[in-house]
């Protein structure tokens, strides 16, 4: 029996009661889509999704909900924001308890008209009073910001069992338009929605791919990104495989082009990962996390956690013999200890302006001045060799400048994600850390400047920041943008 890597994280403490729903403006009226990715109001400066997915809502515990802030000039504006809800004027469904709204998310744009949208699985989502869970809701981006959204209501699969585990966008089969990747935990475990996708949530085909069945490897997280170059996007599929003794993490990817998504070969294993092009050769890597422990189960594991580099090329996967680092190779802060959980979360971006993309790694596991599971980043350096350890920088909520203090089972880390905010060409860095304040969790925003991220002016905030409820919610446990 396959098993499933991602599970959703319950904690057993008080929920507020609390819950009121806010929209404030995200742009001008008047705001023209500027097709940058991750700008939801089209008025040039990308936007951040915050999920806090054991939110309350009304007096609903574990609905969930997103927090949506708004980019600038000046950066991210806590000023400028929606909140997003089941609850919310224009979005499908009810809020429950046990949808944890928000806790996937992923951005694209799905009806081809310049502005960005927010997707949400959720996965949790019981469909009448059938057996079937999962609906996946698009939240379409416009002048005024994320305002009303659909699920997708056709074609869909036969059976859904969790659709929307996972997500992904891209243009899969290379036809100019943007297409949504969902998991569902039934076969065939990956289904493909054809771009574009109506506002009415109707999507131009249904494509189904049975990857245990292709390769072996179930699908339970995806990740999309152009690995060969070749204008239609590639999709990393990560999961589990059977070798007759135990499940390993396995990963495999699959290559897009006209005749849609095959598998094109085996590459590390882990629990998240990012396609980027680190070296500056024109092809996206994929770099792979896998925060458990080396093991037979864990071959791509590493003391502490490991990230894997597997390079691209013309041909897909490069012959290079793929990179592993870890928080005991040179360069990067700290030491490897055993629990660390390096590489739990990841994202790409050029944070110095050398046209090299970068890496953020959350360590949440990470202990700060004998306070465990306090968590930690790291910033990871692209280069023309590639990804490396040289010149990267750690961060904790220790270091000066940094808000607040470390405390035992923060997790600072547990999310990432590099940005570019401000349109500056230098991407900013955003951690969450879901367990801050007993679960009430919280995000910080760090600078960045020629010298890439720093914690010097570095700010913080929580879901009250944004209108939102106070209490239990698990905020920021998930950043998309």
């Amino acid at each position: 029996m396959q098993q499933h890597l991602r599970t959703t994280v319950v904690t057993t403490a008080s929920a507020a009661l609390v819950g009121g729903l806010l929209l404030v403006g995200g742009g001008s009226a008047t705001a023209a889509p500027s097709g940058i990715s991750g700008d939801f109001n089209g008025d040039g400066y990308r936007d951040l999704a915050v999920a806090a997915p054991l939110g309350k809502v009304g007096k609903t515990a574990n609905a969930g909900y997103v927090a949506v802030v708004y980019g600038t000039k000046n950066g991210l504006d806590t000023s400028k924001r929606t909140i997003i809800s089941q609850a919310t004027a224009g979005i499908p469904g009810t809020p429950e308890n046990g949808d944890y709204f928000g806790d996937r998310l992923t951005t694209g744009d799905l009806d081809g008209d310049g502005y960005t949208d927010l997707v949400v699985g959720v996965h949790s989502e019981r469909i009448g009073k059938t057996d079937s869970f999962g609906a996946v809701t698009v939240v379409w981006g416009g002048a005024k910001g994320l305002t009303t959204a659909v699920d997708v209501a056709a074609p869909l699969p036969k059976y859904r069992n969790e659709l929307g585990w996972s997500l992904a966008t891209g243009d899969f089969d290379g036809d100019g338009r943007t297409d949504l990747a969902a998991v569902n935990l039934a076969a065939p475990e990956l289904n493909i929605f054809k771009g574009p996708i109506s506002r009415s949530g109707k999507a131009a085909g249904l494509v189904g791919i049975d990857t245990q069945d292709q390769t072996g490897i179930n699908a339970d997280r995806i990740i999309a990104g152009d690995v060969d170059a070749n204008g239609a996007t590639d999709l990393l599929v990560m999961g589990q495989q059977d070798t007759g003794k135990a499940y390993a993490t396995r990963s495999v990817l699959y290559k897009g082009g006209k005749a849609g998504l095959k598998p094109a070969g085996k590459v590390a294993g882990g629990y998240e990962a990012a396609i980027a092009d680190v070296n500056k050769d024109g092809y996206g890597d994929i770099v792979t996390g896998n925060f458990m422990e080396k093991s037979a189960d864990e071959p791509d594991g590493g003391p502490g956690g490991a990230v894997t580099v597997t390079y691209g090329s013309a041909a897909g996967l490069s012959t290079r013999t793929p990179v592993r680092i870890t928080l005991a190779t040179a360069g990067v802060p700290g030491s490897a200890v055993k629990g660390d959980r390096f590489g739990w979360s990841l994202s790409t971006g050029d944070t110095d302006g050398d046209g090299y993309v970068d890496v953020a790694v959350g360590v949440p596991g990470k202990d700060v001045s004998g306070r465990t599971d306090a968590g930690a980043v790291a910033v990871l350096r692209g280069s023309a060799k590639g990804l490396t350890g040289s010149g990267a920088k750690g961060f904790t909520q220790n270091t000066a400048g940094v808000p607040g203090g470390a405390e035992p089972r923060d997790q600072f880390g547990a999310s990432v994600r590099l940005i570019d905010s401000n349109q500056d060409r230098r991407a900013e860095l955003i951690v969450g850390a879901f367990a801050e304040n007993n679960g009430e969790g919280g995000v910080w925003l760090f600078k960045t400047g020629k010298s890439g991220i720093t914690a010097t002016g570095a700010t913080t905030f929580g879901a009250a920041s944004v209108g939102g409820p106070k209490g239990l919610s698990y905020f920021g446990d998930v950043l998309a943008g």
